[in-house]
């Protein structure tokens, strides 16, 4: 069929205004702090194969996520799928769903009487059980220490719900009420999609809006394509490494990567990485396309028009019974760090391709969970919060503070939130002076959130980057690594794994968590002195770490810090 192409680009505008609607109201009709706040969720459409026509990039390995999950559906329903349908899904295995919190819920689409598509939604939970709040234990060995999973399920039939799934998920949760909630604004989500996409295909008819879609994966895998032609042939390698799987606590899991460029193809070889881990650490080959891809938008358009076409511009290779491709029951839960290492180790191949876009490593992801008895309802609580850290310099820039970083993209919590409804209290919170590795152009700060818990709690962290800091690139410095520590500094204070679960927190209990610092790019003797200066001035660098780093020597003058360019000058030259 002949497409207009004033009619494709209003086609997807609308496609991506469809999607933005539906998170939008994801977001606002949450239950719980985890979407509501931090907006751990996306929402995507899809055509009647379950390939991804369109995105809201929050989440990008969602992309891998939903085709996945979809083609479970498909496969256990068939032409059993019918007009008012709902489905649930988070089996890792089974479906896509990065770990059993993330629960995807898939509402099929109708248009004159035939299946045009689906409207999808993934979003966080904050329990479905297990042996820890959360349900994300950093010790765990196989999935089912992981709480319930879900194999393709009906939710809702003829637009009226099933209640015995309901009142499965609800009897295996801590927080029954948030899960139940934030999975019917999954579903309020959808089925607002649904409406959108009946409306869009009365206004220009289901076959051209068919059409469109097949036209639009054609493109973003074109415009892949076209760039890798303009690339340089080649084999590239790189690897990175992970502090360890939450069981094995002494050894590193290598993520390892061959590129191979040729033409307007590229191929992504994991075939080197470790086996899979005993502990919670593997991730499934829909992640890792998507990651790929991920690194692919980045690096080309960051503006490229998200659909199934993206994945088709690429290959992979992911070895059966290595982390990036385990063999059930493995564990999975505290994938995101294996993710970020899996980012990092494909951006410093692709560095070498197109050297502009060279970064150093970011701070990696991080989660802490606390679970118990509110002070204010009586009930069982989980507060799950994402933190960020310092992103790594660039080629032309320093890197961003606090910040979130790579795939993960979500938001801090806001303190007022976390205070008014749960039993912590946050002391500190404030930018890590140091941190951001040294460089011509400096790693972003990480930063320190520090909490007087105010009854007893079950407390679990899974973080990165404790033991292995974030790689600086072009002679930058490492960033500072993470750390967490319960009652620092005091005679009693523990340090706790990168990865731990359910640690008792006892009321008056501190915790403090420090995020990583992203690494530097290029040489710390040269950036210019009146930089240095500047951050001193800001507190991002210490007046010891700008002479010890960068050989900028500074004194005080009326109460303000100034360069001394002799003292500057001699110490530089004896750096060199």
């Amino acid at each position: 069929m002949h497409i207009d192409a004033v009619d494709l680009e209003v086609v997807k505008a609308s496609l991506s205004g469809i999607v933005q609607e539906m998170q939008n109201s994801l977001f606002r009709t949450g239950f719980s702090t985890i979407v509501r706040e931090s907006q751990d969720a996306s929402c995507a459409l899809m055509n009647d194969k379950g390939e991804v026509v369109a995105q809201h990039v929050v989440l990008p390995l969602h992309i891998g996520a939903f085709p996945a999950c979809c083609a479970a559906v498909i496969q256990e329903f068939g032409g059993a799928i019918a007009e008012g349908d709902a489905f649930l899904i988070n089996h890792p295995y089974q479906g896509g769903s990065p770990h059993a919190p993330d629960i995807c819920l898939l509402s099929p689409v109708f248009v004159k009487g035939e299946l045009f598509g689906f409207c999808g939604s993934i979003a966080h939970k904050s329990d479905i059980g297990g042996p820890v709040p959360g349900s994300c234990s950093g010790q765990a060995r196989e999935i089912f220490n992981e709480g319930l999973h879900l194999p393709a399920v009906r939710y809702q039939r003829a637009g009226k719900p099933l209640g015995d799934i309901e009142r499965i998920i609800g009897a295996n949760s801590r927080t029954p009420e948030l899960v139940l909630g934030d999975i019917r604004g999954q579903l309020g989500a959808d089925r607002l999609g649904e409406r959108r996409l009946n409306e869009l295909a009365a206004k220009y008819g289901k076959e051209k809006i068919l059409a469109c879609f097949d036209r639009l994966f054609d493109m973003s895998e074109s415009k892949l394509r076209k760039t890798f032609a303009e690339w340089k042939d080649g084999r590239f390698e790189a690897e990175r490494f992970v502090d360890d799987d939450g069981v094995e606590l002494e050894r590193p899991v290598r993520i390892h990567v061959v590129v191979r460029k040729k033409g307007d193809s590229i191929h992504f070889d994991f075939s080197g990485s470790a086996d899979q881990t005993k502990g919670p650490a593997n991730v499934r080959p829909p992640l890792v396309q998507a990651a790929c891809a991920y690194c692919l938008i980045s690096l080309i358009d960051p503006q490229t028009f998200v659909s199934q076409g993206l994945l088709r511009a690429f290959t992979i290779t992911a070895r059966e019974g290595s982390v990036l491709n385990p063999r059930f029951p493995a564990p999975m839960n505290t994938y995101n760090p294996t993710v970020h290492a899996l980012v990092d180790a494909v951006y410093d191949a692709l560095s070498n391709i197109v050297p502009d876009k060279v970064r150093a490593d970011g701070s990696g992801s991080r989660s802490i969970i606390l679970g118990g008895r509110s002070t204010y309802t009586g009930k069982g609580y989980v507060q799950y919060e994402i933190i960020a850290g310092g992103a790594g310099a660039r080629a032309s820039k320093d890197g961003a503070s606090g910040i979130t970083v790579n795939q993960s993209n979500a938001m801090i919590a806001p303190v007022e939130i976390i205070e008014s409804e749960f039993p912590t209290r946050l002391v500190r919170f404030e930018l890590i002076r140091d941190s951001g590795g040294a460089g011509k152009f400096r790693g972003g700060l990480g930063i320190r959130r520090e909490y007087l818990n105010l009854e007893d709690a079950r407390f679990s962290i899974r973080s990165m980057k404790h033991i292995i800091p974030p790689n600086g690139c072009a002679g930058g410095k490492t960033g500072r690594p993470g750390d967490i520590w319960i009652n620092p500094d005091t005679a009693t204070a523990k340090r706790l794994p990168t990865r731990y679960a359910d640690y008792p927190l006892k009321a008056g209990d501190i915790f403090r968590l420090d995020t990583p610092g992203g690494g530097g790019h290029g040489e710390a003797l040269a950036r210019e002195p009146e930089r240095v200066l500047s951050d001193v001035r800001e507190r991002y660098v210490s007046p010891e770490a700008a002479a010890r780093d960068y050989g900028v020597v500074l004194r005080r003058e009326g109460g303000a810090w100034v360069i001394d360019q002799a003292a500057t000058a001699a110490r530089r030259a004896t750096k060199v």
